[in-house]
């Protein structure tokens, strides 16, 4: 009993003593495959629903369908096209326009809803926190046709508010005011998921970093311009970045929006909804192919731009 037991002790020890004996860089090597199998999953899905897709959308652009001889090469044609049509380049000013007032808008409403959270002025943080976020759980679609029947002004609630006060409501679905009531509903999807991820990251910061400022008699707003937003810099450039990249890529309110105002948004008010006109309305999938990867080319062009605009920011 007492030399088995022994002779199990001492292939124990043996086993460890090899494992001790193994080389930190094959540890380091092993710790390195494991973590890639971890993210198989994802390389493995991103590599079917992304990087395919591009490369069938650029092998398709360089094709043009005919009525006489089906598909035949086209080279860069599709690509020539593209860049002088001008309903596309009519849905890029559009979109932009959208980006310039909708996001800092959005982001400052954000900020300072997260700010005031953050005041310690406010008691039972959660229910306000809640209710902020709460938008974003409601599909965009579903979003936009609830503001559509808001905006109605016969029997929409907007209307019936105008009409209890005599006057008369403007036309929300008009081309006046039509990008007004877009910029309304992204507001009031995202308002809320940015000012959780300015909050989070104030509730990370140490309080000492402004609570000696409150020692000082610094008031609030001085506390929040000075040191609060400074140490939040990278959050804040990360949701600038997601917001401008969301602006180039609006399609659920302009298409469900489209409905209720065929006059106003027509098949080209955005770059994604003339690119799907184009494929599913058109049939012409060669050329919406080409328009696509403009849009995205596009959109990377403008996305750099504020990124290295954001990190000089960052840097000061």
């Amino acid at each position: 009993m007492t030399a088995v037991t022994a002779g199990h002790v001492g292939r124990k020890a043996a086993v460890t003593s090899s494992k001790s004996q193994m080389p930190d860089g094959l540890r380091k090597e092993k710790r390195h495959y494991i973590g890639m199998i971890y993210c198989l999953p994802y390389v493995v899905v991103f590599f079917c629903g992304t990087i395919l897709p591009m490369f069938y959308a650029f092998y398709l652009s360089l094709y043009k369908e005919q009525m006489i001889g089906g598909d035949q090469f086209a080279g860069i044609d599709n690509f020539v096209r593209a860049i002088k049509d001008p309903l596309l380049w009519n849905g890029f000013g559009r979109v932009s326009l959208y980006a310039l007032i909708q996001v800092p808008l959005m982001l400052i409403l954000s900020l300072t809803a997260a700010l005031m959270l953050d005041s310690q002025r406010i008691k039972h943080v959660a229910l306000p926190r809640i209710l902020l976020f709460l938008p974003y759980a409601v599909p965009s679609v579903v979003a936009s046709l609830m503001w559509g029947y808001i905006y109605g002004g016969d029997y929409g609630l907007f209307g019936q508010l105008f009409k209890l006060f005599g006057l008369s409501a403007p036309d929300m679905f008009s081309q006046k005011f039509m990008l007004a009531s877009m910029m309304n509903i992204g507001t009031w999807i995202y308002m809320g998921y940015n000012m959780l991820i300015f909050y989070s990251a104030l509730r990370a910061l140490p309080e000492e970093m402004y609570e000696s400022g409150r020692v000082d008699g610094a008031s609030e707003f001085r506390i929040a311009w000075s040191i609060k937003i400074p140490q939040i810099k990278g959050s804040i450039i990360m949701t600038l970045l997601f917001s401008v990249i969301g602006s180039y890529q609006l399609f659920n309110e302009p298409s469900t929006l489209q409905i209720l105002a065929p006059q106003t948004v027509t098949s080209y008010y955005t770059p994604n909804l003339y690119t799907y006109s184009l494929a599913f309305n058109g049939q012409d999938v060669n050329y919406a192919a080409a328009v696509s990867l403009i849009v995205g080319l596009f959109t990377m062009i403008i996305v750099a731009i504020v990124k290295l605009v954001g990190n000089r920011w960052e840097r000061k």
